[in-house]
């Protein structure tokens, strides 16, 4: 699959919200299998006076056809993790009502059940993905500038509903993904002007570990701030967020440029690592790298995608001014709404209208891919550039992204959430290759991109290395598959995703769940 495909497939993603109830033990006999899950369902009656269809909300593995396995990969993307040999849940419960959720908490603590709360179909390594929940809420009140946004919410859904006014949240994308209706930093192309969704959150609805629903008052500012992007699945269940929302100007400006190795690539990258951080606040201009041609005519493109939130006039100044080496022409340069724009930055074709934004799953072919991160505080001499360009070039299909830093970024502060990687971030990089099913040797992919990543260590951040959570890496390490998670070995991934941030994390869990009831391979543990 060429990379832009992949590129297209990664930025609409849909965001949705559902419950993976896994065993906490190996293996279950049959027997005692359709028992565990008769009393689950028993219990759930006893916890809700809201009624749920079993045909609609539970579903379990069977030997005739069922819709269990429908359910379960049913908008999952990473089709590394629908082979047969990958662990299934026990059961699904598909939750329709708030009090199912608590419900759902309060019987799997009772039954011994790990729950895992699946959503999003983002997470990169398999540790999440999607069901469908019907029209979840978006409330916006425009006296105050905020809206409350039910967990479920897909981007497109979001900022379609709040184009109503000039406020909207940017790409404030409300997946539940890996957080299991965790807390997305939320990367988007205004993060420059406005910082991350994190940033931006003002309140939020969560179901705790006793299956109590907590708001901001209620959870405590250590929880507020700890589920602002501290790690998916560790703390609880969101089932809103209130988010500030953020003015944008009635016209954008949009533009890709593309250079080949031999249209002067390596020395254009180079001026934009440094300048892209330095840039006015209103533009963001990424890269994107992708191989075309075959044999010997293949090459490397660099991608130069922005967004500018002015009209092309202004646009043309600053770049004039700060960025003549890329050789932007007005003609280039495309003027349109801001909600058009989200369109354009996701990869769709031109003219394609803004209620594709609308569709609930993702209209890109599923993939199997391995990606990874890294965050950059100085610029990559050439002749690092030249080599990276010599290994991307013997792959079939990788890509990066390259998001620029810089503005608000670099003003907020390293603790106001868990997202440490501020001020001095040049740039993050996003790796990432795939391959078709018929692939025989898909580990000669991985090995490829393990190998890039060993590469680029003299080029990146260093003391720790630093990792961006929502592009989950389980190479970096993982929790042992019980409730007794060393913190010693947590700290390993902890604090390349997180830094200082993930001591203060696990005091957090260590209040709010010390049982460890919300875990995963990379979930914040409970410091025991």
């Amino acid at each position: 699959m060429h990379g832009m495909e992949i590129s297209k497939l990664l930025s609409i993603l849909s965001y949705i919200f559902f419950l993976a109830l896994v065993y906490s033990f190996c293996s279950i006999t049959p027997t005692s299998s359709s028992s565990l899950q008769h009393d689950f369902i028993k219990c759930l009656h006893r916890n809700t006076h809201i009624d749920f269809p079993l045909d609609q909300t539970f579903f379990a593995p069977a030997k005739i056809v069922s819709m269990f396995n429908e359910v379960l990969e049913s908008t999952a993307q990473n089709l590394r993790f629908l082979t047969k040999s990958m662990p299934k849940p026990g059961f699904i419960f598909n939750p329709i009502d708030e009090s199912h959720v608590q419900a759902s908490i309060i019987c799997s603590t009772k039954h011994d059940i790990h729950l895992r709360v699946r959503s999003g179909g983002h997470d990169y390594e398999g540790l999440s993905y999607v069901s469908e929940i019907e029209k979840p809420q978006i409330n916006v009140n425009i006296k105050d500038n905020s809206a409350w946004v039910q967990a479920g919410a897909t981007v497109g859904l979001q900022d379609c509903r709040e184009e109503q006014s000039p406020w909207v949240s940017g790409w404030f994308v409300l997946e539940l993904r890996h957080r299991r209706a965790h807390n997305r930093r939320c990367y988007g192309s205004m993060m420059r002007k406005y910082g991350l969704g994190g940033d931006n959150v003002l309140d939020a609805k969560i179901v705790d570990a006793n299956g109590k629903i907590l708001n901001r008052t209620s959870m405590g500012e250590d929880m507020f701030w700890a589920i602002k992007g501290g790690g998916g699945a560790s703390f609880g269940i969101i089932l809103a967020w209130k988010i500030k929302l953020v003015p944008v100007p009635k016209t954008v400006t949009v533009f890709t440029v593309t250079k080949t190795l031999q249209q002067d690539a390596t020395r254009i990258l180079s001026k934009w690592q440094v300048v892209a951080d330095k840039l006015v606040e209103e533009l963001f201009i990424r890269v994107i790298f992708n191989v075309a041609g075959n044999n010997g005519n293949k090459t490397v493109t660099t991608s130069y995608n922005a967004l500018f939130l002015g009209n092309k006039g202004m646009l043309m100044k600053v770049m004039k001014k700060s960025f003549p080496e890329l050789g932007l022409t007005r003609i280039e340069s495309v003027e349109m709404s801001w909600i058009e724009s989200i369109v354009y930055i996701s990869g769709f074709p031109s003219q394609t209208p803004t209620n594709v934004l609308l569709q609930g799953k993702s209209p890109f072919p599923k993939i199997n891919f391995k990606a990874k991160s890294d965050f950059v505080k100085k610029p990559i001499p050439e002749s690092g550039l030249k080599g990276m360009f010599k290994k991307f070039l013997k792959e079939d299909s990788p890509m990066m992204i390259w998001n620029p830093y810089g503005g608000m970024m670099a003003k907020i502060s390293e603790s106001q959430i868990p997202f440490p990687h501020r001020k001095g971030i040049i740039f993050k990089i996003q790796y990432m290759t795939a391959w078709p099913n018929s692939e025989k040797r898909p580990s000669r992919h991985i090995n490829w991109i393990r190998d890039l990543y060993s590469y680029m260590m003299p080029y990146v951040s260093s003391n720790p290395r630093q990792a961006y959570v929502n592009y989950r890496d389980l190479d970096l390490g993982k929790n042992k598959k019980n409730t007794k998670t060393s913190f010693k070995q947590a700290q390993v991934w902890g604090a390349k995703y997180f830094k200082d941030n993930f001591n203060r994390l696990v005091r957090i869990k260590s209040k709010v769940d010390p049982d460890n009831f919300f875990r995963h391979e990379q979930s914040i543990p409970p410091h025991v």
